[in-house]
């Protein structure tokens, strides 16, 4: 995944920059960048490695060293961005937040006509940032040039070009699985990804870009380049994971609707009597914590927080590229809460259940410390398609997703004809998915919420989501 933030300004806005990419290092760990436009220094740029440290402490220096009026930051997981582009369009700088999967083909395409040349990283790879940009280079404006990278991406691509007149071109990924708004301030406008960045620096809820749509800002307003499509699939994932609780989408706060979907998961769970005898209701820290506290408010069980993350020195995002490693310090960060959780029945509600390699490291660490027993709710339904449009998930094989394997094992691959039924925890097959993973993680219980508890949580028509990852509707 990955985030960016920019401003169009009067003044100097590199410091308010700063703060609102700085806000986005939930959504990635790896590259950090921002490009600036100083009319009379022109286009300037930095870019620094943030695996093993924070944004802010890797860019505290630009202060001394940059200056601008215009700018846009990055967080990436992905590829060092934004770039610095010379062409036929102008010198710009660009970022991109989203995958492109189809970019072999794409580069090879480009390099059959064009006689011109990419520069190739370890293993020959290709910056993604660099292939939009080639795309958008084949036409004679922004604007064309941008839709018909859009077009051609198989995937999804929202982007921030900014210009060497200090202006912000930005436009939302074709059908609109990411968010992309805009805020007005006093001196100018600010896009984003995560609202609450541009919110927490006095700017004002403006416009949220529809799919497709493409604008140029500057610090006198905004002008329409390209009107939005018809068409939506904003990623439900947005709000049950990995947007911030702190954020809207779409009119939709995201710590609102978990509030809401834990209420809607123990509604289920009351109807079933399926929570009796639970003395506390958490979340699995920190996505599922919102989760429980309405799941807890709903079934009148108390909420506890039975273990924290220690995150002073270890937080999400700085972790050893070694999995072994990474394993460790996981189970390092878990520091127990001995009096709530020494023989007590405990149910946790977490975002969702992907691989589910660390939550039964989790289970065992509970048990390990004295719980009497361990209940597990996934906000989400059962996972059985990776992501192909964002990467979140970061499979790269659906054969990775625990649901996909478990089916595998009771069914061999003729369960993939079931996967509908095997969702369902009414159905048997259903039933028989939810006791396999109980057997294999120590689980007590296991539910997952229904694709039409998570729809309703959201409050969105089930049309405008995506929810590939879950059924494999595109």
């Amino acid at each position: 995944m990955g985030g960016f933030f920019g401003i169009s300004s009067k003044k100097n806005c590199l410091s308010e920059v700063f703060f609102g990419t700085d806000y986005h290092s939930h959504l990635g760990t790896k590259n950090g960048g921002i490009a600036v436009y100083d009319k009379e220094i022109g286009l300037q740029r930095e870019i620094h490695n943030i695996g093993n440290s924070p944004f802010r402490t890797k860019f505290e220096k630009i202060f001394n060293e940059m200056q601008g009026t215009s700018a846009i930051g990055c967080i990436s997981d992905t590829d060092p961005q934004p770039l610095l582009i010379r062409s036929n369009l102008g010198n710009y700088a660009i970022c991109i937040v989203g995958v492109i999967n189809n970019s072999e083909d794409l580069i090879n395409q480009f390099l059959s006509f064009s006689g011109g040349h990419f520069n190739a990283m370890t293993s020959s790879k290709i910056n993604s940032t660099e292939l939009v940009a080639a795309l958008i280079n084949q036409k004679s404006d922004f604007t064309e040039g941008i839709k018909f990278a859009q077009k051609s991406i198989d995937g999804t691509a929202s982007i921030l070009v900014l210009r060497d007149n200090g202006s912000i071109i930005a436009a939302r990924d074709r059908l609109g699985r990411l968010p992309v708004l805009i805020g007005k301030g006093e001196d100018g406008y600010a896009v984003t990804f995560e609202s609450f960045a541009y919110q927490k620096l006095g700017y004002t809820d403006e416009k949220e870009l529809g799919p497709g749509e493409i604008v140029e800002i500057t610090p006198e307003g905004i002008t329409q380049l390209s009107p939005p499509g018809k068409k939506k699939r904003i990623c439900a994932f947005l709000w049950s994971y990995y947007g911030y609780p702190t954020s809207t989408y779409e009119g939709v706060n995201v710590e609102i609707m978990r509030n809401r979907n834990g209420w809607i998961m123990a509604q289920h769970d009351i109807e079933l009597n399926n929570c009796q005898g639970v003395d506390y209701v958490g979340g699995v820290p920190d996505s599922g914590t919102a989760h429980a506290i309405g799941y807890s408010n709903c079934a009148h069980i108390p909420f506890a927080r039975a273990f924290i993350k220690y995150t002073p020195t270890w937080s999400r995002s700085f972790m050893p590229s070694v999995q072994s490693e990474r394993n460790k310090i996981a189970k390092m960060k878990q520091v127990p809460v001995l009096d709530l959780i020494k023989d007590k029945n405990l149910l946790f509600v977490d975002d969702s259940i992907v691989r589910g390699t660390q939550l039964k490291e989790t289970v065992e660490f509970l048990y390990g410390n004295g719980a009497k027993s361990v209940h597990m709710r996934s906000a989400c339904p059962p996972i059985m398609y990776g992501c192909k449009y964002l990467n979140f998930s970061r499979s790269t094989s659906d054969m990775e997703l625990i649901a996909r394997r478990v089916i595998a094992e009771l069914e061999g691959e003729e369960g993939f004809k079931y996967i509908d039924e095997y969702s369902d925890s009414n159905t048997e097959r259903g039933k028989n998915l939810r006791k396999a993973i109980c057997e294999k993680f120590n689980f007590s219980s296991l539910e997952f919420q229904s694709l039409k508890g998570i729809v309703d949580a959201i409050g969105i028509d089930e049309c405008d989501l995506c929810t590939y990852c879950w059924n494999g509707k595109e």
